[in-house]
Formats: structure tokens, C-alpha cells, sequence
């Protein structure tokens, strides 16, 4: 042993008094270092990640329909139909031809399609959005073969420093393979999507390669690329991409026939630990997630979480905020129990908590056609599912507002998707008939109540 230390010192010292030049360039000492490439890689993977192309109508004019408009600035009467076109890339996870890629991509989209690697381009079908994650699943349509997929990765063995390849067709060029390495992981502050825990790489990324692959070493898919944080527009060294496990979960919901994504549900709200908060719980540091509320009936309820538990790690794995938890909950497989721990007064206490779906029955979701300041909006009951989709605290009283199109009355006069309509003209609304009649009598002033975010607002509006 001191031979060898003698050695490695004498080694290190002979290193550090040569000439610099000497250091920074090294001659390869034979052909196969020469060769060294990712291409074997890229050549297996490849094939698997497809092009994306989505189409929609672009919103018409109405003035177009008036002849005298046309008359006056001299239009055509036949006018084509504008299409609004947008690309991206996507990922072969089912040899029958079912395609994972961003909700982004299609969002809205009347026609989608997906060309493969070889050129071939196929129509495709929409079977699942999931605006939660940002993901979407794709089926070819009319295909009888079988196609090349790529097998997903352990995104939780993922390490910083990884070297990880991104492909995706960036800018509509074509498809094209860049590398980099994993420079983060739990990317919890982006604002992205509900869940927020993103894997962060330096590979280059731009707008088209959403939806792409990000694969390790092996050629499995670590992640779909799905952001980028840039000043330019163009690639700055600072991509996002959706873990595996969290699209291993949208895909097996999709492959199970459903076109919702199937998760556990807690029933209870967290928020984080502030600096004043870790202070008073005598924390060395703000970590963790506090329980600030408790659905009856739910599974933390059942399991015996209270109001001001601190949740400090689930099955082993440590949480740092809610967004962690959240995300680690929700790739949990249902069925079973989750170990959650926490600390309550100090005390580490061990809760099992039930992977279950909320239940989701009553929403009688129906869209206000009367003229009134809600014409257009869609409009449902709170159920503990509803609830737990729009961040909700499922003890609130009213209907809420889950769709709302552009060109809607609703979304003219100020409404938003997720707000609450508690009262109406002094009237509690209780379910969605109580405010579809109150629309359909009218009124020549509305005084409304609404909760958005959790806070009370009371509007008036003219009839």
C-alpha cells in the first residue's frame, strides 16, 4: 500500500510540473478510440420517435358572414377556411402504434399526424389528454404492423451528471439528436404543469422537440421533453422533461381503455414550510409539506392524517415540498397502501394510506346556452374528483366552471376555468340546474358571488 501511494504521488507530481499543452491534448492511441459514438445507441432508439403535425380551424371572423361587410371592403364570398398548425415530436411506447407526446401539441387540434423516422406519415386519433401533466396519447389509425418502441427507464435512478441524448424534430427541420447530461432533477418551481418535478438537462432543446425522448445510456426512455426556459426562443442550456414514471402512469391509463388518467387520491390540501414556519416547528431547514386541510371521508382521513402534520417522506422517499409529494403519490400504483410519515408534535408517526381514485359521481356537467353573464361556460358539481383535479377544497359550496370557450359570453365578461359560482343575485347555487334556471329567467342586474383561488369575489354585472 505505501508503494502504491509513493507511486500515485510521484504520478500526480510528474502530472502537475508538465507543460500545460502537454495535458490538454492527448493523442488517441488506437482506431477504436477514434470511434467512440452514441450511434449505436441513436440507431436503436430512433425509429421509435416520430413527428408530430396537429391542425385546427383558426377562429373565423364573424363579420365575414355579413354580405354587406363584403360588399363595403370589397371580400370574396367564398373565403377558405384558415388552419392553425403546430409541431412536435412524440414517442412509440405500444408496438400496435400508440404514441405518448405533449397535450400542448394537440391541444385543440381537428387533424393530427405522425411521420415516422422513415418518412411514413399516418393519420392519428387522440385518445387521451391530460392536461395535468401535459401528456397526450396518440393511436395510428389503419395500421397492421407492428412498430419499434422504447422500454422506460427507472426515472427515480436517474443521477445528476447522467449523459442523456434528447431527439425530437426541433423547428420542424427534421429529426435530430443532441446530448447533454442531466443537470437537475425535482425541478419543482417551473410552473409548467399541476405537478411540478421535472427532470433539467443542458441537452439542446427547442420549439418542436416537445414531446421528444430523452433517453439514458441504455436507450430507454428517461423522460419526454416537454419545456425549455430561454430569453431567445432558441435552446439556452435549460430543458425540462416529464419523468418516465410519471408517463409510465399516463400510458398504462390510456392502454386500460380509459381517456382519463386514473390516480390515488389523498383528500387532503398541503402547502409548503416557509422559513417562519420550519422556525416554529423547530425544523433546521424549510422542508417537507404541511397539512393545511383534511377531506372527510377520504383516504388520509381514514388513515389518521391530522390538520398541521407534517409530511416528511412517503414509502422511504424524502419529501422536500408539496410539489415532490404530489408527484410521488400520484406515480404510486393503485391498490395497496403508501407509508407515509410525518411529524406530529415533534414525533415521527407512520400512516398507510390507501391507493384509491376519488369517487366521482353527480357532476351533471352541463354548458349555460340562456343569455345571461354565464352563456357559454360548462359548468359541473363538485366531486371529491373534480375537486382534487382543479386544486380545490372539496368543502366549498357551489358549481364550478371546467370549460370555457374564447369566444364565450362567460369568458368575456371575466369568468375562468376553476371558478367556483357560490351565489347568484342573493340565491346559494347549490347544483348546475339551480344556475341554468336562474340563467334561463334573466335578470337586468347580477350580483354574483365567486371563489377563485381561494378567495371571495363579488361581481355585478348588467343585464
Amino acid at each position: 500500500m505505501i508503494v502504491v501511494r509513493a507511486f500515485i504521488a510521484l504520478f500526480v507530481s510528474s502530472l502537475l510540473a508538465a507543460p500545460a499543452v502537454a495535458q490538454d491534448r492527448l493523442v488517441p492511441q488506437s482506431p477504436t478510440q477514434l470511434r467512440l459514438s452514441y450511434a449505436p445507441i441513436v440507431q436503436r432508439v430512433q425509429p421509435a420517435v416520430v413527428n408530430v403535425y396537429a391542425a385546427k380551424a383558426a377562429p373565423r371572423n364573424p363579420m365575414l358572414d355579413d354580405p354587406m361587410f363584403r360588399r363595403f371592403f370589397g371580400v370574396p364570398g367564398n373565403q377558405p377556411e384558415q388552419m392553425q398548425r403546430s409541431l412536435g415530436s412524440g414517442v412509440m411506447v405500444d408496438a400496435s402504434g400508440l404514441v405518448v407526446t405533449n397535450n400542448h401539441v394537440i391541444e385543440g387540434a381537428d387533424q393530427v399526424k405522425v411521420s415516422l423516422s422513415d418518412k411514413r406519415e399516418f393519420e392519428a386519433e387522440i385518445v387521451l389528454k391530460d392536461s395535468r401533466t401535459d401528456l397526450a396519447i396518440l393511436r395510428l389509425k389503419d395500421v397492421k404492423e407492428k412498430f419499434t418502441t422504447l422500454d422506460f427507464a427507472n426515472s427515480d435512478d436517474a443521477l445528476v451528471g447522467d449523459v442523456v441524448i434528447a431527439i425530437g424534430n426541433p423547428f420542424g427541420v427534421g429529426q435530430t439528436v443532441t446530448h447533454g447530461i442531466i443537470s437537475a432533477l425535482a425541478r419543482t418551481q417551473v410552473g409548467i404543469t399541476d405537478y411540478q418535478f421535472f427532470i433539467q438537462t443542458d441537452a439542446a432543446i427547442n420549439p418542436g422537440n416537445s414531446g421528444g425522448a430523452l433517453v439514458d445510456m441504455t436507450g430507454k426512455l428517461v423522460g419526454v421533453n416537454t419545456a425549455i426556459f430561454s430569453r431567445s426562443g432558441g435552446s439556452q442550456g435549460i430543458g425540462f422533461a416529464i419523468p418516465a414514471n410519471m408517463v409510465r402512469v399516463v400510458v398504462a391509463s390510456a392502454k386500460g381503455g380509459g381517456n382519463a388518467v386514473k390516480r390515488p387520491w389523498l383528500g387532503a390540501r398541503l402547502q409548503a414550510v416557509t422559513p417562519e414556519i420550519a422556525e416554529t416547528l423547530g425544523l433546521k431547514r424549510p422542508a417537507g409539506a404541511l397539512v393545511a386541510n383534511v377531506t372527510a371521508g377520504s383516504p388520509s382521513a381514514k388513515a389518521g392524517l391530522k390538520l398541521s402534520d407534517l409530511i416528511v417522506s412517503i414509502d422511504g422517499q424524502v419529501i422536500d415540498d408539496p410539489n415532490a409529494f404530489d408527484y410521488r403519490f400520484a406515480t404510486r400504483p393503485l391498490g395497496g397502501t403508501a407509508q407515509v410519515e410525518v411529524l406530529r408534535g415533534g414525533k415521527p408517526v407512520k400512516l398507510a394510506v390507501a391507493l384509491e381514485t376519488a369517487p366521482d359521481t353527480g357532476r351533471d356537467e352541463i354548458v349555460i346556452k340562456a343569455r345571461s353573464p354565464f352563456q357559454g361556460a360548462k359548468i359541473a358539481n363538485i366531486s371529491p374528483a373534480l375537486a382534487d383535479e382543479l386544486k380545490l377544497d372539496s368543502s366549498i359550496e357551489g358549481v364550478v366552471v371546467t370549460d370555457l370557450p374564447d369566444n364565450a359570453i362567460a369568458a368575456n365578461v371575466g369568468f375562468k376555468k376553476g371558478d367556483v359560482i357560490a351565489a347568484v343575485n342573493g340565491q346559494k347555487i347549490g347544483r348546475t340546474a339551480d344556475l341554468d334556471k336562474l340563467a334561463t329567467e334573466g335578470s337586468r342586474l347580477w350580483r354574483i358571488t365567486v371563489i377563485r383561488g381561494g378567495q371571495q369575489l363579488s361581481v355585478v354585472l348588467g343585464g
